[in-house]
């Protein structure tokens, strides 16, 4: 009796102290500031229950000129630029009758499938299911419903066809109301993956939830399948709901394991019963060894371009392949193959980029490393030995977002030379010597150094987010002449609603060391005083082509402890992190874990 009632006091007494120290932790504290306002500092559970997060506001194009969002009650809307145009397509008691949380147009306008039953697995993998609605009709397509859980579904680019992986395999449909043609039988859960990447292939070769890619014109999808039957296996215990834990089990090569066995199949949609999936061969130079997929680019309905990387990833092959239809295959010629070596790192970045086909269809522009070690715009008209090099300086082109015939829209950090900026930028490619502008360095500068775009079609329009330093903003330009029509989200609520809260301040600076520059974003307290002394702490984070160190926006569990706790948070982007040059991050190139521990040092010094 007395052992119980020991064991009820202990208890009971740990719960009070638990909730004592919660109240501690949680309670908002008030500080005042210099103007003699009271304003609170953030709390655990701000940042827990994300009271404080952004909007972004990225168009859904449907044309050169329109676009569908989302409104605020969850109708979606169609909106004309340049008519004013603006009507609901789609309204919210639609989406609420199958519980929808996510949709997507056709590009007929005819149907939309609508998301529901959202199930996470990986990083970006997910199953749901999918209800069509006839937007003619105004109702839902009940001939030939699609099964649940379904792993990826996607429209064709022209018309009303469906695409879609269920249970590892790839199915079709011409119409939503017909019955499936399934292309695949050999799918198996952790062993065959059809249309869908693998653990491996989602995480660190395409980043993606799919590996199905539709032609231009639908005519033709192509899919990769992915072999792990020969693949070890690692698992572990997973405590849900349950009264006991489910084992989970992954397909997971180590260093000298066997990987994935990847292929490539194109099947013509049209008649796709008659030939079947047709496989598009690998460069001899790397089928000879172990290698991986990389990404896959549709040119034209008859032309596609695939990339592929050693195992030991310091030389990738970019193959431009043909349709020949007398003979039914995809012809891969060794004089469209283009070779991409790196001797003093792995070949890419974090990715080998992807290639921008221009109006020929033949020429391209791609992001590889030039002679001084920056990764810098390339144009490729016949070999990558002869590509003219389109940008260059001790700075880095990040991404391609979009050629024309006369402009070529980019993103770089090259802006005042801060490597965690990501500003817009306009090469006139129609004249020579080409023309360079930077569309976003000047707007809002204080606010804005971090950028994305999206394009319209034919790029007559685009929409601008930023990202930061300050609150995100996105905002609506003509391609033409890069005017801002409209302000799409500026955060107006946030913003009023962070007035009454004390931010912790921050700064970017750089150190130089031994000739190593090391970048490094500090956030201080909000009342900070250089004249006193307050604890420190290192968030680390150095993987491969990763980067810390950003212009951005964020409230995040540092925010928390620098607003609250009055400790003061350091960020450091040492040799191996990204953008920065060739020289900083090959410096890690077969030597992981050594130079990334003694930069985090060197840096608190």
């Amino acid at each position: 009796m007395k052992t119980w009632l020991k064991i009820v006091f202990g208890v009971a007494t740990s719960a009070v102290l638990a909730l004592l120290v919660m109240c501690i932790v949680l309670r908002p504290s008030k500080v005042h500031n210099s103007e003699g306002n009271t304003a609170r500092a953030l709390t655990l559970k701000d940042i827990l229950n994300g009271t404080f997060f952004y909007k972004t506001f990225f168009p859904y194009w449907i044309s050169g000129q329109e676009y569908l969002h989302q409104s605020t009650d969850n109708n979606i809307i169609f909106y004309n630029i340049e008519t004013g145009e603006s009507y609901t397509i789609l309204n919210n008691t639609t989406m609420k009758s199958v519980n929808a949380s996510n949709w997507g147009l056709s590009p007929d306008r005819q149907f939309a499938y609508l998301e529901s039953d959202y199930s996470k697995l990986w990083r970006f993998s997910y199953t749901a299911t999918y209800h069509i609605y006839d937007l003619t009709n105004g109702e839902f397509v009940r001939k030939n419903e699609l099964p649940h859980s379904i792993q990826y579904i996607c429209w064709s680019p022209v018309g009303s066809k469906l695409a879609y992986v269920y249970q590892n395999n790839v199915y079709l449909k011409e119409r939503p109301e017909d019955p499936p043609f399934q292309v695949t039988y050999n799918g198996r859960e952790n062993k065959i993956f059809n249309g869908i990447p693998d653990w491996v292939y989602e995480e660190e070769m395409l980043a993606s939830k799919y590996a199905l890619w539709w032609s231009p014109n639908g005519k033709f999808l192509a899919y990769a399948e992915f072999n792990d039957t020969e693949i070890p296996v690692i698992a572990y215990s997973y405590y849900g709901d349950e009264q006991y834990p489910r084992t989970i089990n992954i397909p997971y090569p180590k260093a000298g394991a066997k990987n994935p066995v990847v292929r490539i199949f194109v099947i013509d949609t049209t008649y796709p019963e008659h030939v079947g999936p047709i496989e598009v061969p690998v460069p001899a130079m790397i089928a000879s060894s172990d290698y991986y997929f990389s990404w896959l680019t549709w040119v034209t309905d008859d032309r596609i371009c695939l990339q592929w990387l050693k195992r030991i990833q310091n030389v990738s092959v970019l193959s431009i392949c043909d349709f020949r239809e007398d003979w039914q295959t995809w012809d891969c010629p060794k004089t469209q193959e283009h070779v991409e070596e790196s001797r003093t790192g792995w070949a890419g970045g974090f990715f080998v980029s992807a290639p921008v086909f221009s109006y020929d269809s033949t020429s391209y522009y791609k992001i590889f490393s030039d002679k001084n070690g920056y990764k810098h715009i390339h144009y490729i008209k016949d070999t990558v030995e002869n590509a003219i090099q389109i940008t260059s300086g001790k700075w880095e082109a990040i991404n391609i977002f979009r050629v024309t015939q006369d402009s070529l829209f980019y993103s770089s950090n090259e802006f005042e030379g801060y490597p965690g900026r990501r500003n817009i930028y306009r090469i006139n490619i129609g004249s020579y010597p080409p023309i360079k502008k930077c569309i976003t360095c000047h707007l809002r500068q204080e606010r804005c150094q971090y950028y994305t775009a999206s394009f319209s079609d034919y790029s007559k329009y685009y929409a601008l987010v930023c990202y930061g330093p300050g609150l995100p903003i996105s905002t609506l330009h003509d391609g033409h002449t890069d005017q801002e029509i409209k302000i799409l989200e500026e955060n107006k609520d946030l913003e009023n609603a962070l007035k009454n809260i004390q931010l912790p301040k921050e700064e970017i600076k750089k150190l130089e060391v031994d000739e190593i520059t090391l970048w490094y974003k500090m956030i201080l307290p909000p009342q900070f005083d250089s004249s006193k002394k307050y604890p420190l702490l290192i968030q680390v984070y150095g993987g491969p082509c990763s980067q810390s160190v950003r212009s951005v926006f964020a409230i995040s569990w540092i925010s928390y402890l620098a607003s609250k706790e009055g400790i003061v948070i350091a960020l450091v982007d040492g040799r191996g992190t990204a953008f920065q040059g060739d020289k900083h991050l090959y410096a890690v190139y077969r030597k992981l874990g050594v130079y990334e521990v003694e930069d985090q040092i060197t840096a608190v010094r």
